[in-house]
């Protein structure tokens, strides 16, 4: 999932050459090979890596406090997203919904690269999710999401079971 996540990003950025990504261990994860020195290794490492290489350090947080947020965020996308059971998920939009309710983006009122791939880690498991019926007690996450479908750069999705 998580090369489908950067190739999506690499389309959002609007980089003209497309990377050439594989993956390492049994957790599939992304590896990026660079040119200009070693390889970039994990999610959250290459997608800071594309967002510099679009010049568009605004999504990185415009402060030290947003980059802090921002930075907290992408962390939490990598710990607690990957690989989550209906039981994490069900926490993850717990917390989502909470922190969400006086904010328009995860690091306030700035749309950042927290959001973007917040938002393609939890967009399959919704879906899924909205076959089963959980979701009504979380509603904010909607309003969260719905800015961001202009965006979806057509990520293919497959049906998770969660029973």
């Amino acid at each position: 999932m998580a090369l489908r996540e950067l190739s999506s990003l690499e389309k959002y950025l609007g980089l003209k050459k497309p990377n050439k990504y594989s993956t390492q261990g049994d957790k599939k994860v992304p590896v990026l090979q660079n040119n200009n020195g070693p390889p970039l290794v994990g999610l959250v490492t290459i997608a800071c890596h594309l967002v510099k290489e679009a010049k568009r350090p605004e999504l990185l947080g415009d402060s030290t406090e947003s980059r802090a947020v921002v930075q907290q965020w992408l962390e939490y996308r990598v710990t607690n997203l990957n690989g989550c059971t209906k039981d994490d998920m069900k926490t993850v939009l717990k917390d989502l919904n909470i922190y969400l309710q006086d904010k328009a983006y995860l690091a306030k009122n700035q749309f950042t690269l927290a959001d973007i791939l917040m938002y393609y880690g939890i967009q399959p498991l919704i879906v899924s999710y909205l076959f089963c019926h959980l979701f009504h007690p979380y509603l904010i996450q909607f309003r969260f999401l719905s800015p961001y479908y202009h965006f979806n750069c057509n990520m293919t999705l497959k049906h998770q079971s969660f029973k």
